[in-house]
């Protein structure tokens, strides 16, 4: 931007609030290489406002007349997302009653701003590094390339250096992505920016709902706003700002309200969303740190579980309440039967413990079997809506549905 009066109008035409260096010079970045048709890869947490940057990029190039299409790459499911980007020839699958244009034919002339592009299947990234190495690409059941002209976009949260390195990624199509780099900043980094936004998603609900008076910060809240870490980002802020425009009888936010909503500086923000998305700054944190604690934390669970059944049978009988009577336990013959799909604490009390023992003390446990036992628990309690499921476990659907044919699940 050549003046600071230039990004001020800048942020105020796209509703950015916010003094930090690190994000303006991300806008900048943004203005400056919109005339070009370079790939760009945006990089950040989960809810730091990275689909402002494409909207930005495609409005001040050549192409702002024509199509802008934003893609959430991990919410298509893994069997369509060919057909949805590149379209598909009527017959080409069972449900292809009629031909499909696909993302990369409508946008053609336009701009495609795919997010969550690390969450890609590798067979689609092959088929997306053609389309960004010769703007050909094929539709689903056809043989016949077709020629796309798209400025392509992509965001992530994803640590892609660590993602091509457990070959999750390839390097060749982060290389053709990433011909600019921009880097959005955690809230957590941006100084005192946490406040102005507060007071400005405070007057956006006020404004919208007609609410009489926006809420407030007094000083001391204000203060703990800015010392929390903030793992959600922005978006985080922005439903906490909301619940409590609609739901705090008083206007003005004490230390002591947002407390009631967990908002306090000594709050251990460090195994949030944002963190389990993954943070562009640390190497390996998303696929191996946080998920470990995770589950780790759903194994100590389980311990505990486990034990309270052992309190509750003795010598190998289960009490059956409604008989009066004690009932042996076929432990043998449960070994091999299947149990995941029924959590812990709703097994009856005839559950083989000898197995439920295996599970959580035998030394072969690894990470894979805790990771498979996690998503179990996770599908039961949100009666296996995976995309409720997906947002307990920090992970994107697209990601648990491939967890769930990996692990061989049944829904």
């Amino acid at each position: 931007m050549s003046t600071s009066s230039d990004m001020q109008a800048l942020m105020n035409r796209y509703g950015i609030v916010g003094r930090n260096d690190a994000l303006r010079e991300a806008l900048a970045t943004a203005v400056l290489v919109a005339p070009t048709d370079l790939s760009v890869l945006i990089q950040g947490e989960s809810g730091v406002g990275k689909e402002v940057i494409p909207r930005i990029i495609h409005d001040h190039s050549r192409r702002r007349g024509k199509t802008y299409i934003a893609i959430n790459c991990g919410a298509i499911p893994e069997g369509t997302i060919d057909s949805e980007l590149f379209g598909h020839e009527k017959g080409a699958f069972t449900s292809a009653i009629g031909e499909h244009e696909g993302f990369f034919g409508a946008a053609n002339g336009g701009t495609l701003f795919l997010d969550e592009v690390g969450e890609l299947p590798l067979s689609t990234q092959a088929r997306l590094l053609r389309v960004l190495e010769t703007g050909e690409y094929l539709r689903v059941g056809s043989s016949t390339p077709r020629q796309t002209n798209v400025r392509i976009v992509a965001a992530t949260n994803v640590d892609i250096p660590n993602a091509i390195k457990q070959g999750r990624f390839r390097e060749d199509l982060y290389y053709r992505l990433s011909t600019i780099n921009i880097k959005m900043p955690p809230l957590r980094k941006r100084q005192g920016d946490a406040v102005l936004l507060f007071k400005k998603f405070a007057l956006d609900t006020a404004d919208r709902y007609n609410i009489p008076e926006p809420i407030r910060l007094t000083p001391e809240a204000e203060q703990v706003v800015n010392a929390y870490k903030w793992p959600g980002n922005i978006r985080q802020l922005r439903n906490i700002t909301e619940q409590l425009s609609i739901l705090s009888e008083s206007r003005s936010i004490t230390p002591e309200v947002l407390a009631k909503y967990g908002i306090t500086p000594n709050s251990d923000a460090d195994t949030g969303i944002a963190t389990i998305g993954g943070s562009s700054g640390t190497a390996s944190q998303h696929d191996y740190e946080q998920e470990i604690k995770i589950l780790a934390h759903a194994v100590f669970e389980l311990r505990s579980e486990v034990q309270e059944l052992k309190e509750k049978l003795q010598g190998g009988h289960a009490w059956n309440e409604q008989q009066g009577s004690q009932l042996p336990v076929p432990v043998q013959s449960q070994k091999n039967t299947p149990a995941s799909h029924t959590p812990y604490h709703s097994l009856p009390g005839s559950m083989d413990i000898a197995t439920a023992e295996e599970i959580v003390d035998d030394d072969t446990l690894n990470i894979g079997d805790m990771e498979k036992r996690n998503i179990l628990l996770a599908l039961q309690r949100n009666h296996y809506k995976r995309k409720l499921a997906a947002d307990e476990l920090g992970i994107s659907e697209r990601t648990l549905y491939r967890k769930i044919k990996a692990y061989g699940i049944d829904e």
